[in-house]
């Protein structure tokens, strides 16, 4: 493998949340799977098939290099593939050539796209995104109009497949108003649109968050990230699922698992410092389980002396400094411990589990960053 730790992806879980997500979008919705940060960690080449296979065939990305990475995954399959982010002009005529759709966000990317659509003879398939609060990208209120008449006089190179807007923060209360406005923002412009018979296009602004939270937002489409994963975005989205239909069991799976094994064990005695610097110190005869994992890995260095690990079904704690390549366990509970077993990193051994929202509490990092700071030469399994 030659590799020092894997993960696993669990092919269950997967068709688990699709189906969980599928139940609560309306009639004709589109179910768009964001698989931008390497699929959130889990890997584009691994996760997007699985999605496809389960009845998923529109992807959306941030970047052209996302995008080529998906068609790479999904070769000769009928699926649609969505930019929300970054292309460069240069990398537009791929796009148009290969009816990867993208959104037009300022003008020099809109005259770009319709510059390369003349040159190929094809048409350049954009999402008109629009400024309604987010203040990131968007045209703003007073340039949407001349964009629109570009784009009609233009029609032979431009089809504009959908129009839509980000909302800032719908994972929680303390930004409903805000969300609200943008909401109406973007109803306002859906009426202005109406003026423009040939912008027939899908509307899209719903994130995650908002698919569960304010289903009235899912319009034509939704762009669905860390909940296909197995994910709330926040417990607070939690709570408002588990309140709004009178449970409290978790209807989601985490897909991934992440394990290594341990590199060498190793007694030290009482009086001694563990690793780098003076951060644990013995007080005991300890037994230390040395793994090769450490920050450059993504297991982050903020886990010293408080991360936790899973081995022959017990939880025993990192000591020490985090290194690069390398961490430390107290394994003094169990002397049958050795060289080879394998250790739960994230995920289930046992009756035991340390999940990624464990892990994320330790290390002060969201769910979000932690998954996508898995580096992506990490070897991932599908399991069953």
């Amino acid at each position: 493998m030659f590799q020092t730790s894997y993960i696993e992806l669990s092919e269950q879980a997967v068709k688990n949340n699709i189906d969980f997500i599928k139940r609560f979008l309306g009639e004709g919705v589109t179910f768009s799977s964001v698989v931008k940060g390497n699929a959130y960690g889990h890997g584009i080449a691994h996760y997007c098939p699985l999605a496809y296979k389960y009845g998923i065939n529109h992807f959306s990305v941030f970047s052209a290099g996302e995008a080529l990475n998906v068609t790479k995954a999904l070769p000769e399959k009928d699926f649609t593939l969505m930019i929300m982010g970054q292309i460069e002009n240069s990398e537009l005529d791929w796009a148009i050539e290969n009816n990867v759709e993208f959104y037009v966000f300022e003008q020099n990317r809109l005259d770009a796209a319709i510059s390369y659509a003349q040159k190929l003879g094809k048409k350049a398939r954009i999402h008109i995104d629009i400024e309604t609060g987010m203040n990131r990208t968007g045209f703003a209120q007073k340039e949407i109009t001349s964009a629109l008449k570009k784009i009609e006089a233009n029609l032979d190179f431009v089809e504009v497949k959908g129009i839509c807007t980000h909302f800032a923060g719908a994972e929680s209360i303390a930004n409903y108003k805000r969300v609200k406005d943008q909401f109406n923002r973007f109803k306002r412009f859906q009426t202005k649109v109406k003026n423009y018979p040939w912008l027939q296009a899908k509307s899209h602004i719903a994130s995650s968050s908002a698919t569960l939270r304010y289903p009235n937002s899912q319009l034509d489409m939704v762009r669905i990230g860390i909940l296909q994963f197995g994910f709330f975005p926040t417990q607070e989205i939690f709570v408002h699922y588990a309140t709004k239909y009178k449970t409290g069991e978790n209807p989601l799976k985490p897909i991934l698992s992440w394990k290594t094994k341990v590199m060498d064990v190793k007694t030290v005695k009482a009086g001694e410092f563990v690793g780098y610097g003076t951060s644990y110190f013995t007080n005991r005869t300890t037994k230390i389980a040395l793994l090769p994992v450490g920050y450059s890995f993504g297991y982050s260095r903020s886990l010293s002396n408080q991360g936790k690990v899973l081995i022959n079904g017990a939880r025993f704690d990192v000591v020490g400094t985090v290194n690069m390549s390398m961490l430390a366990v107290d394994v003094s509970t169990d002397e049958s411990i050795k060289k080879g077993d394998e250790v739960v990193l994230i995920g289930s051994q046992g009756n035991q589990e340390l999940s990624v929202s464990s892990f994320s509490d330790f290390s002060q990092l969201i769910n979000y960053e932690l998954l996508t700071r898995l580096p992506q030469d990490i070897p991932r399994i599908i399991t069953k």
